[in-house]
């Protein structure tokens, strides 16, 4: 059994039951917009952000309408971000296919983005719980401000692994661990349920992120971006950041400064690549994804139960450090 039917197991039905709600919160008849929700729907994706919801809440209870409401909320989130921040990076492809700007232009995508986070927002009123929309909110907030903090460090010529972790944790593992709080929200737990429920999503969030950034550095087809692209994108990533502070030559850190300003070659990003690696970047950022597990771990050892969340649970903290894609 693969790790991805290990973690759906237990939910399997709930998990079904959230699929045709998400699919019908992206259904509209107007031809325009219906257009482009449909364009949306096609990408599906591995759905590991409500996994992560519906597992927290039969981990603490028993799933219901409140859950799934707060999870579809999430999850349309989730997309609507993903839609503007194509338009803002000005991306033409999202897994694997056009992105919404590519396909229609950037003012559909931007209102298409606009009507979803809407969507969202009714989803997870529909829950009538005040600290899940609360949660929503403030999701939406601390997402915006990592884009707007890495815009920031894209300007900064300073390299700090500090404010590495700062963005990562606003971008990626904020949602991941108010995706987990909200799922044991929805089935009443108690506040140090809940806070402990944060915990361990924000530790699997910050793996899920330091893993992807780790594929920048290799050449695979399974990613679906070439080598380098990060620093393409004016991002400098763990790996080189831990080979900058470690074994930095004023020559490595003046290609970094490239990368920051946006003058940076594709020939230049190849040999920051390799001094990455050859300095030990790879390692380091695969250390610090191990310390997050560990953390993760603890969560499962002390407030798993039931023998199935756990295994899924497991499989769940594997999947996210060791996938390929």
């Amino acid at each position: 059994m693969d790790h991805l039917t290990s973690i759906r197991q237990p939910i399997e039905s709930e998990l079904a039951e959230f699929v045709r709600l998400f699919d019908e919160s992206l259904s509209h008849t107007d031809g325009l917009l219906s257009d482009t929700l449909q364009h949306i729907r096609k990408r599906g994706g591995k759905r590991m952000r409500p996994i992560l919801t519906l597992l927290m809440a039969k981990n603490l209870g028993e799933i219901n309408l409140t859950t799934q409401y707060a999870a579809v909320g999430l999850e349309l989130l989730h997309t609507a971000s993903l839609v503007h921040d194509d338009v803002v990076d000005e991306s033409g492809e999202r897994r694997g296919q056009p992105s919404v700007n590519a396909s229609f232009n950037n003012k559909v995508a931007v209102l298409v983005g606009d009507y979803i986070l809407s969507t969202a927002l009714y989803y997870v009123s529909r829950t009538g719980n005040t600290q899940i929309i609360t949660s929503l909110a403030q999701l939406g907030q601390t997402l915006s401000s990592g884009e707007l903090l890495q815009m920031n460090n894209f300007k900064d010529e300073g390299i700090s692994e500090e404010v590495y972790y700062q963005v990562i944790n606003k971008k990626t593992a904020s949602l991941f661990a108010t995706c987990a709080q909200n799922g044991a929200l929805s089935v009443g737990a108690s506040t140090e349920e809940v806070k402990a429920a944060f915990d361990f999503g924000l530790a699997i969030g910050m793996i899920f992120q330091i893993r992807d950034d780790i594929f920048d550095y290799f050449d695979s087809k399974e990613i679906g971006k070439p080598t380098g692209n990060d620093m393409a994108e004016g991002k400098l990533t763990l790996p080189v950041i831990y080979a900058l502070k470690n074994a930095g030559y004023e020559s490595m850190y003046r290609l970094a400064k490239k990368v920051k300003n946006g003058t940076i070659n594709s020939d230049e990003i190849a040999v920051l690549v390799d001094f990455a690696k050859v300095n030990g970047g790879i390692e380091y950022a695969e250390k610090r994804m191990n310390d997050f597990s560990e953390q993760a771990k603890k969560y499962i050892d002390f407030h798993v139960k039931q023998s199935d969340i756990r295994d899924a649970l497991t499989h769940y903290l594997e999947f996210v450090a060791l996938r390929k894609n």
